[in-house]
């Protein structure tokens, strides 16, 4: 095969897959103009530049695929342009222009990471193959990179279960945003599981090597939020026997995590504004600011929109925390995957227990998967908890208990709401005050569709307080 079947074969090769878009920079504009025309023969689409800062912008804002690199070029020479390459990460073949004495000059660049380098005056055909066996490098370095990801992917996301479509469109958000230092809003429906979102983002990122600081926002009050926020001295006020560094200051070079950040005290709003602006925080007590590096990512199932039209949340303070924002599907929406974590939490607490291992029937999943599960994951896997227990004798567990209820997941929900109610449902069994107040609880969760601040508002209790019940609720069920 002559030179000129094998430039046709290849550029119709080209053409089948995509155009590679060849970066050329010289500052010779007679060597631009024939690369140019040559590199458009072969079917790759050329763009030119004539000197190092043009290179570097251009290597910035375009998919460069391969890059023609000549050593002397004004502003920033051809090393400069490896060394940006290496400090920004970008790893494409980098094929070095040069005259023939300059040699010395080139190896060192192939040591710098440059994939080859050819000599004025240039060798069309040396020149064809070259590209040729560059693009294939970039093919390999494609398919290496995807390999990481997907491994990558498998490690940062192995708590996350499920398969279905809208699922896997949460995780591709976060897949795109982790390894940036955006920060993140994760919106969902109480139960969802944005903390597992926040975790993974985390240890997905450059800061993954760094603290994860979790902050429930609802139970800070408006008097605590400046020493659990940014940290007091010693003897700053009463009771402050040592200094203390502040949640923001704990996950300097790491992420804070602001869970519930919707119910935030709107004065504490205004402090928070100020720490993610000026990067810095200042312990009560003392007169220096600290600087502060931290990724903030929040989440809520706040409707912000109203919130903000309703003066409940600064709007100045939510395009902060809203430079990427993902949304969590329910339950509901991922029906498919229910049976999965269904299974996936009965495995989990048979085998923390010591229970005997157990399944659920083809009734059971599909009774499972067909029920609202308006508390979302937490809601099913609490009920999937109580049935392990229930049944821990079984081998075949054919209906679940849902949450806090004692009905079967088939049956409508009606919680006990006073004692005769509750003594009827319970075979006249006088049932312990501890467990009536449970119930009572789930029952408002239910009906406030799982929002802690109109549930606590139902109960006549605070939020604090709902948040202290509904964690020694889990612990007791071993959530």
């Amino acid at each position: 095969m002559n030179g000129t079947q094998l430039q046709t074969k290849t550029a119709e090769k080209l053409e089948q897959r995509r155009k590679y878009k060849v970066l050329i920079a010289d500052d010779e504009s007679s060597s631009r103009i024939l690369l140019t025309h040559f590199i458009k023969k072969l079917g790759y689409d050329p763009v030119e530049t004539s000197d190092g800062n043009q290179c570097i912008e251009q290597l910035s804002n375009k998919d460069i695929d391969i890059l023609l690199l000549d050593i002397f070029m004004p502003e920033k020479d051809g090393f400069q342009v490896m060394e940006w390459l290496q400090n920004n990460d970008i790893r494409i073949p980098v094929i070095m222009v040069t005259a023939a004495n300059d040699i010395p000059q080139t190896v060192k660049c192939i040591k710098m990471g440059a994939f080859e380098y050819l000599t004025k005056p240039l060798d069309t055909e040396r020149l064809q193959i070259v590209l040729r066996n560059a693009v294939a490098e970039y093919e390999l370095q494609g398919k290496v990179r995807q390999l990481k990801k997907e491994l990558q992917a498998k490690e940062i996301f192995h708590r996350i279960i499920g398969k279905s479509e809208t699922l896997r469109q949460a995780l591709d958000q976060v897949l795109q945003v982790m390894d940036t230092d955006l920060n993140v809003l994760i919106l969902g429906e109480s139960g969802t599981g944005k903390e597992l979102f926040a975790q993974a983002i985390h240890n997905g990122s450059a800061r993954k090597n760094g603290p994860f600081v979790s902050v429930n926002c609802a139970a800070i009050s408006h008097e605590l939020s400046d020493s659990i926020l940014f940290g007091h001295a010693k003897g700053s006020f009463t009771g402050a026997n040592s200094d203390h560094a502040g949640f923001f200051e704990q996950a300097d070079g790491g992420t804070i995590f602001l869970d519930e950040i919707g119910d935030m005290d709107s004065d504490v709003q205004a402090k928070v504004l100020r720490a993610i602006q000026e990067r810095k925080i200042r312990r009560v007590g003392e007169k220096k600011e600290r600087k502060v590096d931290f990724r903030i990512v929040s989440a809520t199932n706040l409707d912000f929109s109203k919130a903000i039209h309703e003066n409940l949340f600064r709007e100045d303070l939510y395009y902060r925390l809203e430079e990427f924002p993902i949304i969590i599907p329910p339950l509901r929406q991922r029906p498919d995957d229910i049976p999965l974590l269904a299974t996936h939490f009965l495995n989990e607490f048979c085998s923390a227990n010591n229970l005997n291992p157990a399944v659920f029937t083809g009734k059971a999943l599909e009774e499972i998967r067909n029920y609202p599960w308006k508390g979302n994951v937490r809601e099913l896997k609490n009920a999937v908890q109580r049935s392990a227990l229930l049944h821990k004798n079984a081998t075949e567990i054919d209906h679940v208990i849902s949450i806090g209820h004692g009905k079967t997941s088939n049956q409508p929900v009606q919680s006990p709401t006073g004692t005769a109610e509750a003594l009827q449902a319970n075979n006249g069994r006088i049932l312990p005050l501890e467990e009536l107040e449970r119930q009572a609880i789930m029952q408002a969760m239910d009906t406030c569709g799982g929002n802690p601040t109109k549930t606590a508002k139902a109960l006549g209790i605070g939020r604090a307080t709902l948040y202290r019940k509904l964690k020694k609720f889990m612990k007791e069920d071993g959530s």
